[in-house]
């Protein structure tokens, strides 16, 4: 058992040290896709352990961790290479990029996705949508799931028809231009989720705003 736990974080060791550069910036990050490889890497060993004989514990080990931490390591590391394209793609449009976890959020404020009262894309918002389709047929693994939201302003059908309408508006663009439509969904929230106050002129602002989700299409 002693030398198989060596095995485990000896290999820890190694992917934390080689996952931790983003392969597009050069950035050193928070381990995003070691985290993933040192969980397949511990479950592996111990799958490779029990299932090898007494003799061979060790190796199984060896063998078990290597081939789970490869496997933990594949999305997270897919995920790392998109947020990097996303952010390149996306620097100085206005679209937020957020990661969480296995997921990555697109936050598309409203001012400049959508004239007011509006579910007509403003046309100078064309390119960053471009700027997403090439990023979406590059990476192809993820559903795109996008979220209209508004402020509390007036009433809660014509904010929910909006929102609907909005998200729509995106996920017919990118449909129409090369995104497969398998992976789109489109749904609208309202007023109902704000990220900030809607006593505000700057927090009604930010109410008002597209979302794109983009999580994994197949665990």
């Amino acid at each position: 058992m002693k030398k198989q736990m060596m095995v485990v974080a000896g290999l820890s060791t190694l992917l934390l040290a080689g996952c931790t550069t983003n392969p597009y910036t050069g950035e050193r990050e928070s381990g995003k896709s070691a985290i993933y490889g040192l969980g397949g890497a511990a479950a592996g060993a111990a799958i490779g352990a029990a299932t090898s004989g007494s003799d061979d514990r060790a190796k199984g080990a060896l063998i078990g961790a290597t081939v789970g931490g490869a496997a933990g390591a594949g999305y997270g590391y897919y995920v790392d290479q998109q947020e990097a394209r996303l952010r390149q793609e996306l620097r100085g449009t206005g679209v937020q990029v957020v990661r969480n976890g296995e997921n990555l959020q697109l936050v598309m404020p409203g001012n400049i996705t959508f004239a007011s009262g509006s579910s007509d894309i403003s046309s100078s918002f064309y390119p960053t949508l471009n700027s997403l389709v090439k990023v979406f047929q590059e990476f192809d693994k993820n559903g795109v799931e996008i979220v209209g939201h508004t402020d509390s302003t007036g009433s809660n059908d014509l904010n929910m028809r909006l929102s609907r309408e909005r998200a729509q508006s995106v996920a017919s663009y990118l449909a129409n231009n090369g995104v497969a439509g398998a992976r789109i969904s489109a749904t609208g929230v309202g007023p109902s989720q704000p990220i900030a106050s809607n006593d505000t002129t700057d927090g009604r602002a930010q109410n008002r705003r597209v979302e794109i989700n983009l999580r994994p299409l197949q665990r």
